[in-house]
């Protein structure tokens, strides 16, 4: 693959030839560095990294193909996967926006990187259960797929040394993860997220069975409020087909399924994300109009 150069006119040649191969072949996409060695990498996590960004309070979030489980005990990359999370959680978080539900999302860069606000993360998973499955089935004795007598928010502390140990509010105020008011607005967004996506995907024949997110600190001035933070793709979420109980999230690949990339762009395609004959490898998911 031709490399990027620094002149304009190399840099447009390089457009056309990228195109050009995109209609015609599979494309291999370099590594991140390759891309993005002049920025300064903030942080790198299991499946994004993120890059300071180009104005004071930005950061941009690239999202990788690595697939992990059990705290990264279980490590693949998986080609396309980086792709599909960020068309869908772009598609996602626009429109939690548009709802006036704050998010720390700008908007999306190309294919695998957003434009997003800096955030200072609460260091909490937020779990969000519908239905009884994955740790709550096994901690509880319940069968998976039992439905819940109603939503469950649940709080994980985000250290994976420790293997992200559930707390309780308790913890959360005493050893200063959050405040009272904080935890307020967490579980308020919660419960508003929860509501969206569960019409979202039921609209589309899939069922949300839980979800994860992380919340942040967006600064703005003398103000300071609590924000949807992270993503919300099918690595966050339980998605079961309504009709088939198929699984079309990550736990294909936790628990060995396959298929996890042409799950995730069926769910991207009932969505509306992707033309039914885009192949996301390739010429990359486009938004329909």
């Amino acid at each position: 693959m031709p490399m990027i150069a620094r002149n304009n006119g190399k840099r447009l040649l390089f457009c056309v030839i990228l195109a050009h191969e995109a209609r015609n072949s599979t494309l291999v996409f370099p590594a991140a560095d390759s891309f993005m060695n002049r920025r300064r990498k903030i942080y790198e996590g299991k499946a994004k990294i993120l890059f300071e960004g180009p104005e004071p309070g930005t950061l941009v979030q690239y999202f990788k193909d690595d697939a992990t489980a059990g705290n990264g005990a279980k490590h693949e990359v998986i080609d396309g996967k980086g792709v599909l999370n960020n068309r869908i959680s772009e598609f996602v978080f626009s429109k939690l926006n548009d709802l006036g539900i704050p998010t720390h999302f700008l908007r999306r860069i190309n294919m695998r990187e957003q434009l997003i606000k800096e955030v200072e993360i609460i260091p909490l998973e937020v779990i969000v259960r519908n239905v009884a499955a994955g740790s709550l089935a096994k901690r509880l004795g319940l069968e998976p797929g039992t439905r819940l007598p109603r939503s469950i928010i649940e709080f994980c502390y985000k250290d994976d040394a420790l293997g992200d140990p559930m707390v309780s509010e308790e913890h959360i105020t005493a050893f200063g993860w959050a405040t009272p008011a904080e935890l307020d607005d967490i579980m308020s967004l919660a419960v508003r997220i929860n509501d969206f996506l569960t019409g979202l995907f039921m609209g589309v024949g899939i069922q949300l069975i839980d979800f994860k997110i992380e919340c942040g600190r967006l600064y703005e001035g003398d103000m300071m409020r609590i924000v949807l933070a992270d993503e919300i793709s099918p690595d966050n979420c339980r998605l079961w087909d309504i009709k088939t109980r198929t699984k079309m999230d990550k736990d294909r690949f936790r628990e060995g399924l396959g298929g996890l990339v042409e799950n995730y762009r069926e769910v991207a395609q009932r969505l509306g994300i992707l033309v039914e004959n885009d192949n996301a490898l390739t010429t990359g998911p486009r938004l329909v109009q």
